[in-house]
């Protein structure tokens, strides 16, 4: 049993008019004149949702970090699991950003839970042309297709392995284990038929770990 796990942008706010200070703190660029900061209750999705929106709104990713525990352990319930600021030269510009942001996480998240009492599960998604937040991040180039891969830390190392060897894919950037949030996995690289691959492989990994916690071969 597979089962989407929704996923919620819990604040946003607009600042339209950025101050000189924060330029210099954020290294907004000179004609960036408004920025956001919203926070989101899933790490992995928001990732994906601020490279989205760089291919459709004419914003800047400033800074984005997931914290520590992060949703049920934050000291507010706005907190979320990971923030992100962005910029633009103008607030329509900004408000573009997180529209198309907020639409990818609260409508194409990729995190399935794999049973009823949600203990199991991971995180996969396919991308078949990155953004610029990736493009300059991942040092890759424009049009590369993508494979976003985690899962529990066992089961992302065994099912990564499972990628590498099915599809001809390289790994853009390991999140190693235990991450903030004690996951662990991989973004990798290829073509867009190695990269559907990859994600195939890897979630049958992913299953076979999690049905069978004590098998070893």
């Amino acid at each position: 049993m597979r089962r989407r796990i929704d996923a919620h942008v819990v604040m946003e706010k607009i600042i339209p008019r950025i101050t000189e200070e924060y330029r210099k703190l954020y290294d907004i660029p000179e004609d960036h004149e408004s920025m956001a900061v919203f926070s989101a209750d899933c790490e992995d999705v928001m990732w994906l949702a601020v490279d989205d929106a760089t291919k459709k709104a004419k914003i800047k990713v400033i800074q984005i970090e997931t914290v520590y525990g992060g949703v049920d352990h934050s000291w507010s319930r706005y907190g979320g699991e990971i923030t992100a600021i962005i910029s633009g030269e103008k607030v329509a510009d900004v408000k573009s950003g997180l529209h198309y942001a907020k639409d990818y996480i609260e409508n194409k998240s990729g995190n399935y839970h794999l049973n009823e009492d949600g203990t199991l599960g991971y995180y996969v998604d396919y991308v078949p042309r990155i953004g610029k937040y990736y493009q300059e991040s991942l040092g890759l180039s424009e049009g590369t297709s993508i494979a976003y891969l985690v899962s529990a830390p066992v089961e992302s190392m065994y099912g990564l392995d499972k990628a590498l060897k099915a599809a001809d894919v390289k790994i853009a950037e390991l999140s190693e284990i235990p991450s903030r949030v004690n996951t662990g996995g991989a973004i990798v690289y290829g073509t867009e038929s190695a990269c559907r691959s990859a994600v195939e492989a890897f979630v049958e990994g992913v299953e076979y770990c999690a049905f069978h916690p004590m098998d070893i071969e």
